[in-house]
């Protein structure tokens, strides 16, 4: 239920009218098909009927009819696969930017990684998870509608076949109706029991192998991001037992799969002969005693098939109803845990920091405690008061410092007491290293704002203030910039964004950290220079720095 709560949106708003639209042409589709299975049953019993009273002109019409069913079956097939198509990438689409839009918004993508719970690897569950639970959703929903449509066509074709029979106990003659639809139901529900029981281990081991394969995938693509780092410190054997070790726990889990697998398909393999032949044989000693004809004892046999294979759609779909199943969990603890930090934030608490505008342009911190998520206490007791147009420097160790420029951020609630933000005057981070996107140069510069927004003339006279007159020719090159680009460049980069934006509030966390000291000190000289009316925070490792941040700094906040 807490899945349908989540997707029905989809057919209830936004284009709503198109997904009706394309739902009913599903719908008919669907029914037009069962249409066609129908009457190839009827074909079929005419056919055989011909056959076994050899006749020609019989035959001859049947081939002429079978035309007619071949083309209505490939219009409608084709037609059918367009619009299911068009309804699952549309409902895919819509649930991937909502979920996305519940991760990617208000720091909560950051603060996800900070929780206990089972919301790991976010990035595989929207790109993978979701897929499966949308593409598998309209899958299994639409071959279930059909059974249920077949069940009832052939449900009152096989009653009108199997006839009346009449049986003695202790003589009294009574008769039985529909004998063919009481043994298909009675075949198929045990089937369907017996593979529900033995299938019950597969939710669990399939839940579990996404989630290692998620694991691997994400420590390869760690690995890939910090090649360079791993290669300079020949880190290559311990990535390669690290990896090892996690390619170990997917072997586990396909064990577990596998076993799994092994007690459904004992069962569905043999399952599947039976049903070849059960149908036949109950239905040959009516065609052997001359109660039905050849035709018949085929029709029947066929809808036979058809019903328990209607009522056997657990059996067939058990191995995807529990991978879908365990993607849907996947997605739902994801959403389920920003969902909660959501609510968080419309909550007053005595253990939350409080975030919020002062009615005027100051940055003022009352009664600050800053704690780790478990509880435990990072700083306590801050009180301060900061003014446009102040440089500060933080003094703290580097973990504390930046705790302090997430919670100004709003990233960081866990805690208590009360931060003022200057109103009307957006804060400029500048971490350690700067996100520059993939792209053109100039558009990783100008991120998150459009490359339109700036001058080129400005772009490029900050450039040569950040020492980098040499990425001149290539901003409008286009490259994975956080792989070609060493850490110093980086850092020179995320200068070059603050000195085009120009903003009121600077807070400096290790920002300049990869340059020399020297370089460092005239890099804080040129912010101070360029930027003069701007508020400066600044928290920096380098211990040599200290006293020259003296002169360049009104005061010291040691926290």
């Amino acid at each position: 239920m807490a899945f349908v709560r989540l997707a029905a949106p989809f057919w209830l708003t936004g284009k709503s009218t198109k997904v009706i639209r394309q739902t009913v042409a599903l719908i008919i589709l669907t029914i037009l098909q069962i249409v066609v299975a129908v009457e190839i049953t009827q074909w079929t019993a005419s056919l055989f009927n011909a056959l076994e009273q050899r006749s020609m002109s019989g035959l001859m019409t049947q081939i002429g009819r079978l035309a007619l069913i071949f083309a209505a079956n490939m219009v409608i097939t084709t037609f059918h696969l367009m619009v299911k198509r068009g309804l699952t990438i549309g409902w895919r689409s819509w649930f991937t930017k909502l979920v996305i839009g519940k991760w990617m918004d208000k720091g909560y993508h950051f603060q996800i990684t900070h929780l206990a719970g089972d919301h790991d690897n976010p990035d595989s569950r929207i790109a993978d998870d979701v897929r499966i639970a949308t593409e598998d959703a309209i899958t299994l929903g639409h071959s279930l509608f059909y059974c249920l449509l077949m069940l009832g066509s052939y449900t009152q074709i096989l009653w009108s076949l199997s006839g009346v029979i009449t049986k003695n106990w202790h003589n009294i003659e009574f008769n039985i109706y529909g004998h063919l639809v009481w043994l298909a139901i009675i075949y198929a529900a045990g089937a369907s029991t017996l593979v529900w029981w033995i299938g019950k281990p597969l939710t669990k081991a399939t839940n579990y192998k996404q989630s290692v394969e998620a694991n691997f995938r994400f420590g390869l693509v760690k690995a890939r991001e910090n090649s360079q780092a791993i290669a300079l410190i020949y880190g290559e054997k311990n990535e390669q037992q690290r990896f090892g070790k996690l390619f170990n726990d997917i072997v586990v889990a396909y064990q577990q799969q596998t076993k799994a697998w092994v007690y459904i398909t004992l069962f569905t393999s043999g399952y599947s002969v039976l049903s070849m032949a059960f149908p036949v044989l109950i239905s040959a000693p009516r065609f052997i005693i001359g109660a039905i004809t050849l035709g018949t004892l085929m029709q029947s046999a066929q809808a036979f098939q058809q019903m328990a294979a209607a009522l056997s759609w657990p059996v067939d779909n058990m191995a995807s109803v529990a991978n879908w199943r365990a993607s849907v969990e996947r997605v739902l603890s994801l959403v389920g845990t920003l969902d909660a930090l959501e609510k968080q934030d419309t909550l007053a608490s005595k253990r939350r920091i409080v975030v919020t505008k002062a009615e005027e342009s100051v940055l003022s911190f009352y009664n600050l405690c800053i704690e780790k998520p478990n509880g435990e206490v990072i700083v306590s007791n801050v009180n301060a008061k900061i003014n446009l147009g102040e440089k500060v420097l933080i003094s703290a160790d580097a973990t504390t410092g930046a705790k302090l420029f997430k919670v100004i951020a709003g990233l960081w609630h866990w805690g208590s007491g009360y931060v003022e933000l200057p109103d009307g005057d957006p804060m400029f981070f500048m971490p350690p290293s700067p996100y520059l996107p993939s792209g053109t140069l100039l558009s990783a510069i100008c991120y998150p704002r459009a490359v339109e927004e700036f001058d080129i003339e400005l772009v490029r006279e900050s450039l040569t203030l950040a020492g980098l007159p040499s990425l001149f020719n290539q901003l409008d090159h286009v490259d994975n910039w956080d792989d070609t680009l060493s850490q110093e460049i980086h850092q020179r980069l995320g200068l070059v964004r603050l000195l085009i934006y120009k903003p009121k509030w600077i807070l400096l966390q290790e920002s300049l950290d990869s340059l020399d000291p020297n370089s460092e000190n005239n890099m804080l000289e040129l912010i101070c220079k360029q930027l003069p009316d701007a508020s400066l925070l600044t928290v920096t490792n380098h211990c040599t720095l200290n006293s020259y941040c003296a002169t360049l700094h009104d005061r010291w906040i040691t926290l």
